[in-house]
């Protein structure tokens, strides 16, 4: 169902109500429109009322825009009235890992929470991504100036993480997009997978973890490298990790950067579906800076 017959069908299942409906909603927020008053959110399915969809809601109170940024995960209450539909009480839902190691997730946010080594920090949205150049998965270098032009999707993995929540479904988020938008890769996507255990997944490594995802490198890249330029491309995201008993502690970052090489978004967790993700993307591909 398209946008226009959506509000159609709001508007006629508000009709046949005599005082205002309320639903609970969520999704990932799309884009910010403060001149129309208005967001557009990729939005999870309303159980009984409608179906995950992206959509536009116009937002009843200016003040409620403040503090929102596209890649946000949000809550909040969609009114559905005789003659208005309209979406209040917004809030921002904050990533919580749901890892079985309390105190190592407590250090992860510390870690996060730490300035980067000769005073680097994390990139925020709308800022530039300095050049860096890695290794792919075929030996190739591949550095980040050569992709200006392009919607750069990034996320981080390492190959021999064993949960099936973490690495393995980013990279499937990955793999979908892939498929999504199979006529633009390359030529207007760029997807890039960056290992933060250079020292196990080297390119060799890295190949046959492509395969896995039938990834034949047009438009995505596995990328490794130094160890040093590793970790300084995953400060620039807010990403750290540091090895606990064999295995690698991380945090979770699919960052969005557009065609004129400022971050878009940096949406942090697991939470959004691969059709929120998938839509956000089609949205940044939409615009021309």
């Amino acid at each position: 169902m398209n946008r226009v017959a959506w509000v159609a069908a709001v508007f006629l299942a508000a009709g046949h109500s005599q005082g205002a409906q309320r639903y609970s909603a969520s999704g990932l927020l799309v884009q910010v429109d403060p001149a129309h008053q208005a967001i557009d959110v990729s939005c999870q399915a309303i159980p009984g009322y409608m179906n995950a969809m992206e959509m536009r809601f116009p937002v009843r109170q200016q003040k409620a825009l403040d503090g929102l940024q596209p890649g946000m995960m949000i809550e909040f209450t969609l009114t559905v009235t005789k003659h208005s539909a309209y979406v209040e009480n917004i809030r921002i839902h904050q990533y919580e890992s749901a890892d079985q190691e309390p105190m190592a997730v407590r250090q992860l946010k510390l870690l996060e929470n730490l300035v980067a080594p000769n005073g680097e920090t994390t990139l925020e949205v709308g800022q530039s991504v300095p050049d860096f150049t890695l290794i792919d998965q075929t030996r190739q270098n591949v550095s980040f100036s050569r992709l200006a032009g392009k919607i750069v999707a990034i996320t981080f993995i390492y190959t021999s993480c064993p949960l099936p929540n973490y690495c393995f479904r980013l990279s499937n988020n990955f793999g979908i997009l892939r498929k999504r938008f199979a006529e633009r890769m390359d030529r207007d996507l760029v997807l890039l997978s960056i290992t933060f255990d250079p020292e196990h997944d080297q390119p060799e490594v890295l190949a046959r973890y492509a395969r896995t995802w039938k990834s034949d490198a047009k438009g995505w890249y596995f990328l490794t490298g130094p160890t040093p330029e590793v970790q300084k491309v995953c400060r620039m995201f807010g990403m750290n990790f540091w090895p606990e008993e064999g295995l690698m502690m991380h945090s979770l970052h699919t960052v969005i950067v557009g065609r004129d090489g400022k971050v878009v978004a940096n949406l942090e967790g697991n939470e959004f579906t691969v059709q929120q993700l998938g839509d956000f993307v089609e949205r940044v591909l939409g615009r021309r800076n």
